[in-house]
């Protein structure tokens, strides 16, 4: 049960539930950390900004979602490692390669940049910067705008990881990907 209500469109303001139904139809996410964010209807609207500014990069989809998931594992988010894992699938990315990130293992990927989008997620969270040798590899695979779209990615999924665990937001049955426990 999540520590903050979750409220239906007739309990919300009327700027609440317009931006709700606008994000709908706009086809933006509306569960985990948004129901937390509805309440402040500017961060709301900035979030999905954000968000549908970095899913239109030129960094593939799969780049970009390994790194997700990276960023999903490393803050052990129940919620946002549900739905990640699921969109995983619906991209083309192997069960096994969500289960090697699942169990905090680093795979090992064919595509250099793939490899890149993983590595970067995990050092920059790890150890809360990056190495001259790794950003030197990944300035060198990636162009300058890709390079601070990946990094703006993991800080975007950080805070949707950070919000679905400080309000205790579980993922629904229908997301039936779990974390495993940190090893």
């Amino acid at each position: 049960m999540t520590r903050i209500p979750i409220l239906t469109t007739d309990q919300m303001s009327p700027e609440q539930a317009k931006l709700w139904d606008d994000i709908k139809t706009e086809g933006g996410p509306l569960g985990g950390p948004h129901y937390a964010y509805i309440r402040y209807p500017r961060l709301m609207r900035a979030v999905q900004d954000v968000g549908f500014a970095l899913g239109k990069t030129d960094l593939t989809k799969r780049e970009r979602q390994i790194a997700i998931l990276a960023v999903c594992r490393f803050w052990a988010a129940e919620y946002p490692w549900a739905a990640q894992a699921r969109n995983g699938l619906k991209i083309g990315l192997d069960a096994s390669l969500i289960d090697t990130i699942n169990a905090g293992q680093r795979p090992h990927l064919s595509d250099a940049r793939e490899q890149m989008a993983y590595d970067l997620a995990s050092e920059l969270l790890s150890t809360r910067k990056l190495s001259d040798a790794t950003y030197d590899k990944a300035s060198k695979l990636f162009g300058e705008t890709e390079l601070i779209c990946l990094i703006s990615t993991v800080g975007q999924y950080s805070m949707t990881c950070l919000t679905t665990s400080a309000f205790d937001v579980a993922p629904s049955a229908e997301m039936p990907s779990r974390l495993k426990p940190a090893v």
